[in-house]
């Protein structure tokens, strides 16, 4: 469900933009705006993945450098996976990571770590995101998903 204020922006955005603006305020024209805004965002929008699997995780390390590091450092790891994933939309999740993996000892993990913690935006969670989007500095999202034809109905009638 998106806010009151989340339904502003996405009618002024739709209003802004001729082609989007043309289709009827319709289901059939909420439907086909839903479509367009649910595709990747041209150019690329970069975002930070709200949820990473641990599985994930495990591929990307380097292991050798993970038992290189200290007891406190897995002992954080291993909490850090324990929910199965991990949220790297939360700074202070990347800044554990960054702090287990610091170092010429774990920057090849950390470089992968990070790597697998960005993913390209759709045109809708760009709209709705803070941050410039560039794959070294990715946005945050405030909506995440896809846009139903019922948003789009929903912020047509917004005022």
């Amino acid at each position: 469900m998106l806010t009151q204020e989340q339904l502003q922006a996405l009618k002024a955005y739709i209003a802004a933009d001729e082609a989007l603006n043309a289709f009827p305020k319709n289901s059939d024209g909420a439907f086909a705006v839903a479509a367009i805004l649910n595709q990747e965002a041209a150019p690329a929008f970069t975002v930070w993945k709200t949820s990473v699997p641990t599985s994930e995780c495990k591929k990307a390390m380097n292991w050798v450098e993970y038992i290189a590091c200290s007891v406190g450092e897995r002992d954080a790891w291993k909490f850090m996976l324990s929910n199965g994933t991990i949220n790297a939309a939360d700074p202070n999740v990347r800044q554990g990571i960054a702090d287990i993996f610091s170092g010429p000892g774990g920057a090849e993990s950390l470089t992968a770590l990070v790597a697998i913690a960005k993913r390209a935006a759709t045109t809708a969670e760009k709209l709705f995101s803070t941050g410039t989007g560039t794959d070294e500095t990715p946005a945050t999202m405030t909506f995440e998903g896809n846009l139903s034809y019922q948003n789009v109905l929903a912020a047509w009638n917004t005022q």
